[in-house]
């Protein structure tokens, strides 16, 4: 959906809403229009937010890391498709997408409002992140832990059989982004506890980037490295 000059304009001077949604997941989805990007939010959360959902914007910035030519990328917790718009955005190379969705309601946001901006192809999956993790045989290699319910991630992404298949579903050199809340000390200390009780023992080499607002889990320290 291409809206018209005078809203993109506007829209950097004021929020516009575009549409409202529900589903069994959320009770409540909005789109809107702000700063020229498409926003998904829920009454608790922003769920994506464009090239400007700066979580991924800055951990991408932060980290060293060269993708190839065709490089596969998996992304859990799909939304509007920030996290391949970024990426898009920041590498010239051509991408193979696999995004993952357990909404359906915003699978049908993300169709209208999402993958007509995308130039690389993108196999959309309806499917629980856990069970499609459980089943794939496929190696990635980039991949985006996203899956978010309102501002909380699920136990069952938390766990050790999880991350285990996270690890597995790397390719070799592959780059894992886990993205994690850290609004409030609260939120950054589950976080923290995350990372080295649960994050750490599978990823040994693992670090943590904070990124304001956000923790972002990476799956080797290497990638901070510079030239």
């Amino acid at each position: 959906m291409e809206e018209p000059k005078w809203k993109i304009w506007l829209s950097y001077l004021m929020e516009l809403h575009i549409t409202s949604t529900t589903s069994e997941l959320n009770k409540n989805l909005h789109v809107s229009l702000k700063n020229g990007r498409y926003q998904l939010c829920t009454d608790d959360a922003i769920y994506s937010y464009g090239d400007l959902y700066d979580n991924f914007y800055k951990s991408f910035k932060k980290v060293n890391w060269q993708p190839k030519a065709g490089s596969e990328a998996l992304i859990l917790g799909f939304g509007l498709a920030s996290v391949p718009l970024i990426m898009e955005l920041l590498y010239p190379q051509k991408f193979y997408f696999t995004g993952v969705e357990a909404d359906e309601a915003v699978m049908e946001l993300a169709s209208e409002f999402a993958l007509p901006y995308l130039r690389c192809p993108v196999e959309m999956r309806y499917a629980d992140g856990y069970a499609f993790l459980m089943q794939n045989e496929e190696k990635y290699d980039f991949i985006a832990m996203d899956i978010f319910v309102n501002d909380t991630v699920p136990e069952v992404f938390e766990g050790e059989d999880f991350l285990h298949e996270l690890k597995n579903s790397l390719n070799d050199g592959g780059l894992l982004l886990y993205n994690r809340l850290a609004a409030t000390q609260k939120d950054k200390q589950a976080s923290r506890d995350f990372f080295v009780g649960n994050f750490k023992p599978v990823f040994p080499q693992g670090e943590l980037i904070d990124v304001g607002g956000n923790y972002m889990l990476i799956n080797d320290k290497k990638f901070l490295e510079r030239d």
